[in-house]
């Protein structure tokens, strides 16, 4: 049996966060320090998804990274901003790995007359900021790579239960092998897994532990 060419679909704000809180290691430390690279962390979970496999099953190769990430307006957080593109850059160096950013989506107060309401620099005064539209992007990505006949596997990295109906989806339109990850902390017996809708045709899921955290985490200084 040959080698499956893996596509490995990242929800990089799940994926970094979720194991930040996670691990004893990292949930006490700042999260901009304990950023994935997305090569690492696909390399990480391939090597625990072989590992993991029955003498004789197919083995996957890394082929394709595709992550998906929210980006800060330039206007509410240049510093932000500009980290997030230097992380693109750095993490597209490798032809495998591909970065796609999507504007955060920002709410904004306003002054008891109705106008728009300053904070201490000047800028829009913001209530809450939020991801907009990045399942979307992970869920039509599970959906796509899985028809490409070039693609043996797809694994969705990601613990966001409105991703469930693309793995349904997939399922349901047949072509490549669709499987999940998490991370998993071993003493605590805790992690969070993504289930299809359907449990009684469950998903492969790789466990990826502490161990795989800290060595698919990014130390570069942005």
């Amino acid at each position: 049996m040959g080698d499956l060419r893996a596509v490995v679909v990242v929800d990089y704000q799940n994926v970094h966060l979720t194991g930040h809180h996670l691990f004893d290691s990292t949930r006490h430390l700042p999260k901009h320090e304990t950023l994935v690279d997305p090569l690492l962390f696909g390399a990480a979970l391939i090597q625990a998804r072989n590992a993991a496999q029955r003498p004789g099953m197919a083995h996957a190769v890394l082929h394709k990274v595709l992550v998906y990430r929210g980006l800060p307006a330039p206007s509410q957080d240049p510093d932000g901003y500009a980290r997030n593109l230097a992380q693109r850059a750095h993490w597209e160096r490798d032809p495998r790995v591909e970065v796609t950013l999507r504007p955060l989506k920002y709410e904004y107060a306003r002054a008891a007359d109705g106008r728009p309401a300053a904070d201490a620099t000047g800028r829009r005064a913001v209530v809450s900021v939020q991801e907009k539209g990045v399942d979307v992007l992970c869920a039509l990505a599970l959906v796509r790579e899985s028809q490409e006949p070039g693609t043996d596997l797809v694994v969705l990295a990601s613990s966001d239960s409105d991703l469930a109906p693309a793995l349904d989806e997939v399922r349901r339109l047949g072509g490549a092998k669709v499987e999940t990850c998490c991370w998993y902390d071993r003493e605590q017996g805790r992690g969070y897994q993504l289930h299809p809708t359907d449990r009684s045709r469950p998903v492969w899921n790789t466990r990826l532990d502490e161990e795989a955290f800290r060595s698919a985490r990014d130390r570069t200084r942005y």
